[in-house]
């Protein structure tokens, strides 16, 4: 029996060992899962106490992807790009980190039939959210990926660090000059229901609009774009499972589906499945 388990505080919350429970259940995969609250300076030690007892990967969420970093003897290029680590594998005495975030927006815009390709993206946000998807997003080719923040510099600076001529920032109020294919908010807005300053003239009836946050209800942000008529609106929650999908098959080589799992989450949120 492998054991493995998610980092974070809090994490009472978190949905992580009910989705790897179904993964591992679905694929006949040995494994426990549980979750850990170390406080931020016991983090480190944390984690190599669970490595010295035979641990064998773990997930991280806030407020220690950053730290997990430092961590890594092996990163991949997605999770140094990003800045931020989700996923630890101990192997060999070595710990390699990724990040699967990215990968788990992507993979849940196509399950919507989103066309990213040559499209027009605005990602808002400049903050390890936002940066932790860049690059999937880049690997899909859209036509150009703009990153709108409330400080100007900060996502300047981001667009800077892809080295991409596809990026390129801006401020809310220049938001109001063009439209988009696709927006995704990577902003913390809908944790306090709070509306970001975006204008709804970049929104038309061809736009699709992505909250990373997930709820029982439509974030605020997504009723506002349903209102201002964009075609389609989506929560995070397929972005949840993905990522996590995407970290089982890291570790086990094993893909899980995803649909199964998804709808009941989707049910418990909606208090259908108690």
């Amino acid at each position: 029996m492998d054991n493995y388990l998610v980092f974070g505080n809090p994490i009472a919350q978190s949905k992580s060992p009910l989705i790897h429970q179904m993964f591992a259940e679905q694929t006949q995969q040995a494994i426990t899962y549980t979750k850990s609250q170390p406080e931020e300076a016991e983090f480190k030690a944390s984690v190599a106490t669970f490595i010295n007892n035979g641990g064998k990967g773990a997930n991280v969420t806030a407020p220690f992807k950053e730290q997990a970093i430092q961590l890594c003897e092996h990163l991949t290029e997605r999770a140094n790009m990003a800045g931020a680590v989700n996923t630890l594998s101990f192997r060999d005495g070595k710990v390699y980190g990724d990040n699967t975030d990215g990968i788990g927006l992507v993979n849940d815009l196509k399950s919507h039939q989103v066309q990213l390709t040559n499209k027009s993206i605005l990602l808002m946000g400049a903050g390890g959210a936002a940066r932790g998807v860049i690059l999937p997003l880049l690997a899909e080719n859209p036509a150009r990926i703009v990153i709108v923040n409330r400080t100007v510099e900060k996502a300047k600076l981001l667009a800077t660090r892809f080295n991409d001529e596809k990026l390129s920032a801006i401020g809310y109020s220049e938001t109001a000059e063009t439209t988009f294919d696709v927006i995704i908010n990577a902003t913390s807005a809908s944790l306090s229901a709070n509306l970001p300053d975006l204008s709804p003239k970049c929104i038309t009836e061809k736009t699709v609009c992505y909250d990373m946050v997930y709820g029982a209800e439509l974030s605020l942000f997504l009723t506002w774009c349903a209102e201002h008529k964009a075609r389609q609106v989506i929560d995070g929650l397929g972005m949840l499972v993905g990522q996590a999908a995407e970290s089982f098959y890291i570790w086990r080589k094993v893909r899980p589906e995803q649909t199964q799992v998804l709808a009941k989450l989707r049910s418990q949120l909606q208090g259908v499945d108690k």
